[in-house]
């Protein structure tokens, strides 16, 4: 991990733990491994204001480019539930992908659990969208 520990926008870190008490109940295996594994490193992530978050790590709105061991390349927006789209590549924080990346950063290699068995992630690239969660209820 390159920066040791999650570091997480204080706003950012509100309104996950909203985002994560108000999901439903899951049925699902994965998704409750993914939630159990956030919350684990939420206990040990950095927490600071807006203006020391390093701008290579995935936040709220970010663009993240990954490569996974099948030489896969992909891009995503990390977005809050409700704008979540699959078909325009803007996944919810609260999905596995989305649990599994929030709060680290570019090089850093995850493994994770995801349905499809585990896998290692390596983060490219990210890029930044703050106009959106200004807006945000935070």
């Amino acid at each position: 991990m390159k920066y040791g520990q999650l570091i997480l926008d204080r706003r950012e870190y509100g309104l996950l733990m909203r985002s994560i008490a108000d999901s439903k109940t899951q049925e699902d295996k994965i998704y409750r491994e993914s939630l159990k594994k956030l919350k684990l490193e939420l206990l040990t992530a950095k927490v600071v204001d807006d203006s020391a978050m390093p701008e290579d790590v995935i936040r709220f709105n970010s663009v993240v480019s990954i490569s996974t061991p099948y030489n896969v390349t992909r891009s995503y927006q990390i977005v809050t539930p409700d704008k979540s789209d699959i078909k325009k590549n803007k996944i919810s924080i609260l999905s596995p992908m989305g649990l599994a990346l929030f709060g680290y950063a570019v090089g850093d290699k995850i493994v994770w659990h995801f349905p499809s068995g585990e896998n290692t992630i390596e983060i490219l690239a990210v890029e930044q969208e703050y106009n959106q969660l200004k807006n945000e209820q935070v």
